[in-house]
């Protein structure tokens, strides 16, 4: 199964795509990593554009084609982003489920966004004006929306597994042992 995340920054999308992903025992694929690593480069230094994107779906349907349950964690912030999501999951012949991640209360987003730490070298998190100008169409076919200013993480998760129809016993992605 891929699991595509979407979401602005700051809304908890890889607070909430990484607690599921360690609760799957899942492959997490995450974009801004790979754009990073991408900028620490000699060859692309600014703005990647879709490069990052092509990476991310070629890493997650490698780990789809082996039978990995893969969590992307994207912005994923037009219609052909999630379009190409769905491509990859048809190419590797897998059911995809796609996750909104929201967070109503404006003041606590702002709040998230002006006070967060980047966890990978030298990446540059968004101003909190670059997350409200940014372009973000509406998604226009039905998905699952976590508000991360409701619940808890532990508790986003374990209902996201449950509307998502997801047996953590059963999904569980383990190493057979000798």
């Amino acid at each position: 199964m891929l699991i595509s995340f979407g979401g602005l920054p700051g809304t908890g999308k890889t607070t909430v795509a990484r607690a599921l992903a360690r609760r799957l025992g899942a492959v997490h694929v995450r974009l801004d990593t790979i754009e990073q690593a991408m900028r620490s480069c000699d060859v692309l230094k600014a703005d990647v554009g879709p490069a990052g994107y092509a990476v991310a779906y070629g890493v997650a349907e490698d780990n789809l084609r082996i039978g990995r349950i893969v969590v992307a964690d994207t912005v994923n912030p037009v219609q052909a982003t999630r379009d190409a999501w769905l491509d990859v999951a048809r190419r590797a012949g897998v059911l995809v489920r796609e996750v909104e991640v929201i967070c109503s209360d404006p003041v606590e987003h702002r709040r998230r966004v002006e006070t967060r730490t980047a966890d990978i070298e030298g990446h540059q998190l968004p101003t909190w004006q670059a997350v409200v100008e940014r372009h973000y169409e509406s998604w226009e076919r039905p998905h699952v929306v976590v508000d991360t200013a409701l619940l808890g993480v532990d508790e986003q998760v374990t209902a996201l597994l449950d509307h998502l129809g997801l047996d953590e016993a059963r999904t569980t992605q383990r190493a057979p042992s000798c």
